[in-house]
């Protein structure tokens, strides 16, 4: 008889197409993942996935399996949402993933407030990029995803996923006091192609609009000190050692030993919530959406205004 654990387990494997990989979506461990796939194996009759070099490649027999399996997935996750939407209470388990320049000055205060209001709500959080975290939106891993889109580096999100605006804000460049870049204003971005910069890791939405804008003036950037939060980068500029393009939300705190500057071209960088668009009328969902906005919008009105 088989049971619905190893069909989910099967199903991960056969989407992510390696036990490592199913593994590391599942929270679980490879040789778990591998047990699992082995006592299918047994109560099918059938062998399901052979070696492919180092990984391994489904059967004639696991590809026909897996189609029941992603079927079997996708009436789980239906008959959940279903019976959430006929209670209309935001309540139980809710998966949230957010890029790291998000979680620190927006999701502590915003998931504080949520509990309150839904004392039935379990939200759990995991950090990580955009790269890792749509997929696993997709396979329904993560019921939702916080993630951030700059003016020139707007989020490639791909088809299925609804996409809620929660708020959009100016990007400022942030310098250490003293520096001549304090005496413009605004400063144009294009001309400080020779100074190191702080700034998010490579591939991230921050990092591809740097390079894009010191790109457009001719040069690249001299990122030397790559870290996913704001507040890290604005570390280094404070000790005099980089200048940082960081959104108004990530201007918190004491502002002493850094001045943010308005930037030419203006620059703007917009937080959203993804979800499947088959789930986004969930109440938690719907009341996940509603406390980030608020959150979002009460955060951004305490940040100090650009120097002038």
């Amino acid at each position: 008889m088989i049971t619905w654990e190893r069909l989910r387990v099967f199903s991960a494997v056969a989407e992510h197409g390696s036990v490592g990989a199913a593994a590391a979506v599942l929270h679980i461990t490879g040789p778990a993942v591998t047990q699992q796939l082995r006592k299918l194996e047994r109560e099918t009759g059938t062998r399901l996935v052979e070696p492919d070099g180092r990984g391994i490649r489904l059967t004639a027999a696991g590809h026909i399996l897996a189609g029941h399996a992603r079927a079997a997935t996708v009436a789980v996750s239906e008959a959940e949402r279903d019976l959430a939407t006929l209670h209309d209470d935001a309540a139980g388990p809710l998966r949230i993933g957010s890029v790291a320049s998000a979680l620190r000055a927006l999701l502590p205060g915003a998931l504080r407030e949520l509990i309150a209001e839904h004392p039935r709500l379990v939200p759990t959080v995991t950090d990580g990029e955009v790269v890792d975290l749509l997929p696993a939106l997709r396979s329904r891993d993560l019921d939702a995803v916080l993630l951030e889109s700059w003016t020139q580096r707007p989020a490639r999100l791909p088809a299925g996923l609804r996409v809620t605006t929660l708020v959009t804000e100016p990007v400022l460049l942030a310098v250490p006091d003293g520096h001549p870049a304090g005496a413009h204003d605004p400063v144009v971005l294009r001309g400080l192609g020779d100074e190191v910069w702080a700034s998010s890791p490579v591939g991230t939405e921050p990092y591809e609009a740097l390079q894009q804008l010191l790109r457009a003036g001719g040069t690249e950037p001299d990122a030397r000190y790559l870290f996913g939060d704001f507040a890290t980068q604005l570390a280094m500029v404070r000790a005099g050692l980089a200048i940082a393009l960081v959104p108004g939300m990530a201007v918190v705190g004491p502002a002493d030993g850094v001045r943010f500057l308005r930037c030419r071209p203006a620059l703007g960088r917009s937080l959203v919530l993804a979800s499947r668009a088959s789930d986004a009328e969930l109440p938690a969902l719907q009341a996940l959406a509603a406390t980030l906005r608020t959150a979002a919008g009460r955060v951004l009105d305490a940040a100090p205004d650009p120097d002038v």
